[in-house]
């Protein structure tokens, strides 16, 4: 288990018009940047097993609580929350240091806002690696609605949209147990229940499978949590069609070497046309559930060190 108090203490940078809660690591201004960004619920806190190994090997680590977590700004506006503006955020933190591109980390939606970053701001980001979430191309239908049609109304995705505030209190009412129950691996598998599975798990008693981590470590995210709410990080989700529209007239492919890292036991579907839109990417697979770098962070250190030194070095 990781001892909380071993993560470095975080700085407040404006950029963009906000203030983000910043974590960093290593040699700064060294010319070695590197920027981890966290999915959802999260917390910079998630990377906390990379962070000071890649500082060991000669990185600048940068890890951000992006807008909407822990004590960086929580903008009222949903649009605040768009692609542009996550993006936007961090090509200022990349400003902030004085760099002109960085290597990108992305988990869950952190990799969401990696992909899109590089579509939009191709010259900042020389290599990218994703966890979790694969590229997702665009496609003609709107992504709430083509979600919708896959996935139905109870999804999470599409409840977030359709019933807005919903979700967002249950979760704030019950945010130790929904972030509890919600950290696990080796989860048996069991019938579908009706209504939304997040906020079903939200008000469960009695978590299921194993926990991913410690009580001390689980504590972080409760109480960063507890602080902020859920609707910020929320709102993320309620951006998906202003994102595709946003992307609608952006050269689809990626061309910088990428690294993506599937979990064998993740529900996130793979990407099964990956390499046509990003042609340089290598693919790797772990026996895990989704939070691939706190349940294999060994794993997933070496894997990320081992292609980064092969891709330095080009």
């Amino acid at each position: 288990m990781f001892n909380p108090n071993d993560f470095p203490k975080p700085i407040l940078i404006t950029v963009n018009g906000i203030s983000l809660e910043v974590f960093e690591a290593g040699n700064a201004n060294g010319g070695k940047p590197i920027v981890l960004c966290h999915g959802w619920p999260e917390h910079a806190f998630s990377w906390r097993y990379q962070l000071a190994a890649l500082a060991d090997a000669g990185y600048h680590v940068i890890v951000p609580n992006q807008r909407g977590y822990g004590n960086s700004t929580r903008p009222v506006a949903v649009e605040d929350y768009d692609l542009d503006h996550l993006a936007g955020d961090l090509v200022a933190l990349l400003d902030h240091y004085g760099y002109a591109d960085a290597t990108f980390i992305g988990h869950d939606w952190g990799a969401m806002v990696v992909w899109g970053l590089t579509l939009l701001h191709p010259t900042r980001v020389n290599k990218l690696i994703n966890l979790s979430v694969p590229y997702m191309d665009r496609g003609t239908m709107p992504w709430l609605e083509f979600l919708e049609a896959i996935l139905g109304s109870d999804s999470y995705f599409v409840h977030f949209n359709r019933q807005p505030g919903v979700a967002d209190a249950i979760f704030a009412a019950n945010t130790m147990q929904f972030l509890r129950n919600l950290y696990r691996k080796n989860v048996p598998p069991t019938e579908p229940r009706p209504g939304m599975a997040l906020i079903n798990l939200a008000n469960a008693e009695t978590p299921r499978g194993e926990p991913i981590m410690g009580d001390e470590e689980l504590a972080v995210f409760v109480a960063a949590f507890e602080a902020s709410g859920f609707t910020g990080s929320i709102n993320w989700y309620r951006n998906l069609d202003r994102n595709w529209q946003r992307l609608a007239d952006v050269d689809p492919i990626i061309q910088q070497p990428a690294l993506m890292i599937y979990g064998n036991h993740d529900s996130v579907q793979r990407s099964p046309n990956l390499p046509m839109f990003v042609p340089n990417v290598e693919v790797l697979s772990f026996d895990c559930g989704h939070w691939i770098q706190q349940e294999k962070p060994n794993e997933t250190n070496q894997a990320i060190l081992n292609w980064l030194k092969r891709h330095d070095s080009v």
